[in-house]
């Protein structure tokens, strides 16, 4: 097992645990960039598709992994996202300008929704962010000069640098946007969770109280991390209203909102890597399910297609079996096989055990 000394407090921030980290990412990367000359167009839209839903995994997991606050409700800002990046194009504003204002609107928003609803907690704040859900879609067909109310607005093209990007008539071109939207979106992740507001992240989800006693302004970090939160789901948004072309107020049901909950829990909540980990089974799992159905549909054994919402349910099942036996998630699971590897005979079952230590008044409450 390889054992790091960390002599400061730069060595314990680093961007990566060392110089054979750093290059499997590297490597990761280049086989990212490499992809359109393996995959087909088919294959590699649904590698387009897992890039955004990571995108969207990470506003959530920035919220409930590394703040501690839960949230139903996040599809209400990827539409927020969505409707207001085909707005700002349609306004004249190129791609490259929209993107982030559609992220800042997004955010803005999602900051002030907080500041009321943060102050409950727990089951009530669950609830709160389920019923913005569904206010969001009445507000979308409200706002019909903005939305299309119920008839909806296509995406217009991507003009970038003088070439038209199209998710069909230019597949690479598109996915390679989104590929670079991801790397800036996970850097910026990453180095917030490195400095001293990510500390105070983590510290509020630990216990409000000892981040209270430390000098954390708690009302301000939650607010914070709920804008940045819906920022970055806002700019999911945007990625994904250019890659289904057209959207509405359906496009962004409470479905869609579960379906973020069980991406970021069954990849592994509190872990950057558990929200692509969570995209992978999210966006593969209807292909798996098809594929087995032709398997099984061809030998004349079982026809799934007669079961509509069989992925739904798989995900609650899965769900449930991931919080019976591995509440960490895959990237969790991960940890542990690796770290079984490291120091074994020396490792033992509750050496993951989550060291949590409640103050006297927060057990109360």
């Amino acid at each position: 097992m390889k054992v790091l000394f960390k002599d400061s407090y730069l060595t314990d921030i680093r961007l990566f645990e060392d110089r054979a980290a750093m290059l499997r990412y590297a490597a990761l990367l280049a086989l990212m960039v490499a992809l359109p000359w393996l995959l087909g167009t088919y294959y590699l839209g649904e590698v387009t598709a897992i890039l955004i839903w990571s995108v969207a995994g990470m506003g959530l997991m920035i919220l409930a992994g590394h703040t501690g606050q839960v949230s139903l409700g996040h599809a209400a800002f990827l539409a927020i996202g969505a409707f207001s990046n085909i707005a700002y194009m349609e306004a004249g504003i190129p791609f490259l300008a929209a993107l982030p204002l559609s992220a800042l609107t997004t955010g803005v928003i999602g900051a002030l929704v907080a500041m009321p609803i943060l102050r409950m907690s727990g089951i009530y704040l669950a609830i709160a962010t389920l019923a913005l859900s569904v206010i969001v879609e009445d507000i979308a067909i409200m706002l019909e000069p903005i939305t299309g109310g119920v008839i909806g607005v296509s995406a217009p093209a991507i003009d970038l640098f003088g070439m038209k990007i199209d998710r069909y008539g230019t597949a690479e071109a598109f996915y390679y946007l989104c590929l670079a939207v991801t790397v800036v979106v996970t850097l910026g992740y990453v180095n917030v969770m490195r400095s001293p507001t990510g500390r105070s992240f983590l510290a509020v989800r630990d216990s409000e109280i000892s981040a209270r006693a430390l000098g954390v302004n708690v009302a301000r970090t939650k607010t914070l991390a709920f804008g940045l939160s819906c920022a970055m789901t806002g700019i999911a948004g945007a990625l994904y209203a250019h890659f289904v072309q057209f959207v509405n107020y359906e496009s962004f049901l409470i479905l869609i909102s579960i379906t973020l909950v069980l991406q970021v829990v069954i990849g592994g909540l509190g872990f950057i890597q558990g929200a692509f980990l969570g995209a992978i089974v999210v966006g593969l799992l209807p292909q798996a399910i098809s594929i087995l159905n032709d398997v099984l549909s061809t030998r004349g054994i079982l026809d799934l297609s007669a079961y509509p919402g069989l992925d739904t349910a798989l995900f609650a099942a899965l769900i449930v079996l991931f919080m019976i036996y591995e509440p960490r998630g895959i990237y969790g699971r991960w940890l542990k096989i690796r770290t079984w590897f490291q120091i074994f005979p020396l490792y033992r079952k509750d050496m993951f055990r989550r060291q949590k230590s409640y103050l006297k008044t927060e057990r109360m409450r």
